[in-house]
């Protein structure tokens, strides 16, 4: 099975706009919800994925509730992955390095992110992780039948 990351961004704006499914950051968390892949965070993401959730913009989009059953969701039907490889300077931002730590930490097949900085910068591996875009990973999905 194929076992992928998500960046915050991706996550958050999955969850934002979960009832619209055809937008491919909700397509994506289908996808999951229809067991088609392994969903891998980590506490970093966890963690910065509920402080993004408290931003006004995001408030009105989600009730409280519906904040309180995703961050219940995420930490129970994901592989939480310790972070077991530093990754220092490879990113754009240090917070994106993170990322890349979590990612080869827990081997992932894909880390979907749609940050533009970070895909120049870094290309399309690092360290055997597949760095794609959210509709280049719906594609793998669709490839793997």
């Amino acid at each position: 099975m194929i076992k992928a990351l998500l960046d915050t961004n991706i996550l958050v704006s999955g969850f934002a706009s979960f009832k619209h499914p055809e937008r491919p950051p909700s397509k994506i968390l289908h996808a999951f919800r229809d067991g088609l892949f392994e969903l891998v965070i980590s506490e970093d993401i966890l963690e910065e994925f509920q402080e993004t959730l408290q931003d006004p913009y995001f408030k009105i989009r989600l009730s409280s509730e519906e904040i309180s059953e995703v961050i219940t969701l995420l930490s129970e039907e994901t592989t939480v992955t310790p972070i077991t490889i530093g990754v220092h300077g490879v990113a754009t931002h240090p917070e994106d390095d993170l990322i890349l730590a979590a990612a080869v930490s827990a081997k992932v097949n894909y880390l979907v992110t749609g940050d533009g900085p970070l895909l120049r910068k870094v290309g399309s591996s690092y360290q055997g992780v597949k760095l794609v875009t959210p509709n280049d990973f719906l594609k793998a999905l669709e490839q793997q039948g």
